[in-house]
């Protein structure tokens, strides 16, 4: 689907305003490779007023400029303001490894960002496009960064993180957005029935408004998506666009949602990443060891 040729490697197939509050900085060694970790509080603009973003920005050693990968984390049951700092950290030694620096935001409502989290108006469209503003404003303070390259952006999702990294491809992207990349992507709320169907009508919808190119990957053991549904919502996106890839990995480990949270995924998904990188032009071989 993708324009450039397959790799014989593989066989498969405006100025804005923010508000900065480190409150650590951890230098991590792993092998051959150091990387920073720091959380900051990034200013994102509110209907009443600015809200503060807490996210984590792991750097390669370096002066850059480095390549962005932003990845968007799921929800967990309970409260939202109580769900932990995401720390993919396989994805993100992933990345590392290739010299990208890493932004994961935690969107309004979650851990320690300010604002509630809500499921707008039972449209599991409106709740992907709902999270929109949070992923600009990490862009456009990423691109304040004299480290980071601003005219390569990779974006990941797990869960509703994947879903929200499918909404945001339709809703003019910023224009260093090179790819999307969906891990398991759902909207899964006990409040309200039928939002399977509103899954794969909003597909559609999303893929007609995106030429991006896209990978999915769902598992066969998935605890909040079957096989079915995935399949139909990859359908009716990439009718609209057909820059698209879908990896049925089949079944892993107890519950296939957890594959990129889980480091024994990362056996899995490396290999058609590492293919999909390679497919849309960005850097995608290692350039040291982070593990």
């Amino acid at each position: 689907m993708f324009s450039k040729p397959q790799n014989p490697l593989r066989s498969f197939t405006g100025a804005p305003l923010f508000f900065l509050s480190s409150l650590f900085f951890i230098a991590n060694t792993h092998g051959q490779t150091t990387f920073s970790e720091e959380v900051v509080f990034i200013s994102k603009t509110g209907f009443l007023s600015d809200l503060k973003i807490q996210t984590t920005i792991f750097k390669p050693s370096g002066l850059g400029p480095f390549p962005l990968a932003i990845i968007n984390h799921g929800t967990n049951l309970g409260n939202p303001h109580q769900q932990e700092r995401f720390r993919p950290m396989a994805m993100v030694q992933y990345f590392i490894e290739r010299d990208y620096v890493v932004i994961v935001p935690m969107r309004h409502g979650f851990a320690q960002s300010e604002g509630e989290s809500t499921f707008s108006g039972k449209s599991v469209e409106l709740y992907g496009l709902n999270a929109v503003g949070d992923l600009n404003a990490t862009i456009d303070y990423a691109h304040t960064l004299s480290y980071v390259n601003k005219n390569i952006t990779v974006m990941v999702g797990q869960s509703t993180g994947g879903w929200i990294t499918l909404a945001y491809g339709t809703s003019h992207p910023d224009s260093s957005l090179k790819g999307l990349v969906n891990f398991s992507g759902v909207v899964k709320e006990p409040c309200c029935f039928g939002l399977y169907n509103d899954l794969i009508d909003a597909s559609g919808h999303f893929g007609d408004k995106t030429t991006l190119p896209t990978i999915w990957f769902y598992g066969d053991n998935d605890s909040l998506i079957d096989r079915h549904t995935a399949n139909l919502m990859f359908v009716h996106y990439s009718h609209g666009n057909p820059n698209s890839r879908f990896i049925p990995f089949g079944i892993f480990s107890n519950d296939s949602h957890n594959l990129l949270v889980d480091p024994a995924g990362r056996k899995i998904w490396e290999p058609f990443l590492t293919q999909y990188l390679y497919d849309i032009g960005v850097p995608y071989k290692p350039t040291k060891k982070a593990i």
